[in-house]
Protein backbone atom coordinates (compact mmCIF):
# COMPACT_ATOMS: atom_id res chain seq x y z
CA UNK A 1 0.00 0.00 0.00
CA UNK A 2 2.71 2.54 0.95
CA UNK A 3 4.76 1.63 -2.52
CA UNK A 4 1.10 2.15 -4.48
CA UNK A 5 1.55 5.70 -2.69
CA UNK A 6 4.38 6.80 -3.21
CA UNK A 7 4.22 5.84 -6.79
CA UNK A 8 1.65 8.00 -7.36
CA UNK A 9 3.31 11.20 -5.82
CA UNK A 10 5.77 10.38 -7.51
CA UNK A 11 3.96 10.00 -10.56
CA UNK A 12 1.95 13.70 -9.54
CA UNK A 13 5.19 15.23 -8.72
CA UNK A 14 7.15 14.70 -11.91
CA UNK A 15 3.77 15.95 -14.35
CA UNK A 16 3.71 19.06 -12.02
CA UNK A 17 7.40 19.38 -12.25
CA UNK A 18 7.05 19.26 -16.13
CA UNK A 19 3.85 21.30 -16.51
CA UNK A 20 5.52 24.03 -14.08
CA UNK A 21 8.93 23.92 -16.30
CA UNK A 22 6.93 24.56 -19.72
CA UNK A 23 5.24 27.48 -17.73
CA UNK A 24 8.24 29.09 -16.94
CA UNK A 25 10.03 28.29 -20.43
CA UNK A 26 7.10 29.94 -22.22
CA UNK A 27 6.98 33.03 -20.13
CA UNK A 28 10.90 33.38 -20.29
CA UNK A 29 10.35 33.61 -23.69
CA UNK A 30 7.62 35.71 -23.57
CA UNK A 31 10.14 38.37 -21.37
CA UNK A 32 13.25 37.69 -24.21
CA UNK A 33 10.60 39.32 -26.97
CA UNK A 34 10.54 35.85 -28.59
CA UNK A 35 7.15 35.80 -29.03
CA UNK A 36 4.28 37.95 -28.21
CA UNK A 37 1.32 37.92 -25.94
CA UNK A 38 -2.15 36.53 -28.03
CA UNK A 39 -4.81 38.60 -27.78
CA UNK A 40 -6.38 36.55 -25.41
CA UNK A 41 -3.78 37.06 -22.97
CA UNK A 42 -3.92 40.94 -23.50
CA UNK A 43 -7.33 40.98 -22.21
CA UNK A 44 -6.90 38.69 -19.55
CA UNK A 45 -4.30 41.42 -18.49
CA UNK A 46 -5.65 44.76 -19.77
CA UNK A 47 -9.18 44.82 -20.31
CA UNK A 48 -10.79 46.03 -17.09
CA UNK A 49 -14.42 46.14 -17.84
CA UNK A 50 -14.21 42.93 -19.73
CA UNK A 51 -15.70 44.18 -22.87
CA UNK A 52 -13.63 41.62 -24.99
CA UNK A 53 -11.74 45.06 -26.36
CA UNK A 54 -8.88 47.07 -25.37
CA UNK A 55 -10.03 50.91 -24.35
CA UNK A 56 -6.62 53.67 -24.58
CA UNK A 57 -7.27 54.23 -20.81
CA UNK A 58 -7.00 50.17 -20.07
CA UNK A 59 -3.78 49.71 -21.87
CA UNK A 60 0.04 50.40 -21.61
CA UNK A 61 3.28 49.57 -22.63
CA UNK A 62 4.51 49.33 -26.50
CA UNK A 63 0.58 48.95 -27.22
CA UNK A 64 -0.12 52.53 -25.55
CA UNK A 65 2.70 54.00 -27.88
CA UNK A 66 0.95 52.58 -31.14
CA UNK A 67 -2.52 52.62 -30.03
CA UNK A 68 -3.81 54.97 -32.64
CA UNK A 69 -2.00 52.93 -35.18
CA UNK A 70 -3.09 49.72 -34.16
CA UNK A 71 -7.14 51.17 -33.60
CA UNK A 72 -7.73 51.03 -37.61
CA UNK A 73 -11.72 52.17 -37.48
CA UNK A 74 -10.44 55.16 -34.57
CA UNK A 75 -13.23 54.06 -32.57
CA UNK A 76 -11.14 53.85 -29.31
CA UNK A 77 -11.16 50.35 -28.92
CA UNK A 78 -8.64 47.72 -30.15
CA UNK A 79 -10.67 44.73 -30.95
CA UNK A 80 -9.16 41.26 -32.04
CA UNK A 81 -9.02 41.53 -35.35
CA UNK A 82 -7.48 44.83 -35.69
CA UNK A 83 -4.48 43.48 -33.39
CA UNK A 84 -4.35 41.08 -36.27
CA UNK A 85 -4.09 43.15 -39.12
CA UNK A 86 -1.81 45.82 -36.72
CA UNK A 87 1.58 46.51 -38.63
CA UNK A 88 3.94 44.25 -37.13
CA UNK A 89 6.91 45.68 -34.85
CA UNK A 90 10.53 45.09 -36.72
CA UNK A 91 12.74 43.25 -35.58
CA UNK A 92 16.14 44.51 -34.19
CA UNK A 93 19.34 42.68 -36.39
CA UNK A 94 21.37 40.59 -34.67
CA UNK A 95 25.50 41.03 -34.32
CA UNK A 96 26.83 38.85 -36.61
Amino acid sequence: MKSNILRITTIVFGITMITFQSACAQSNNKERGQEPPSFSELLEMMDKNKDGKLAESEVKGPLKDHFKKIDADEDGFITEEEMEKAPKPKRRERNK
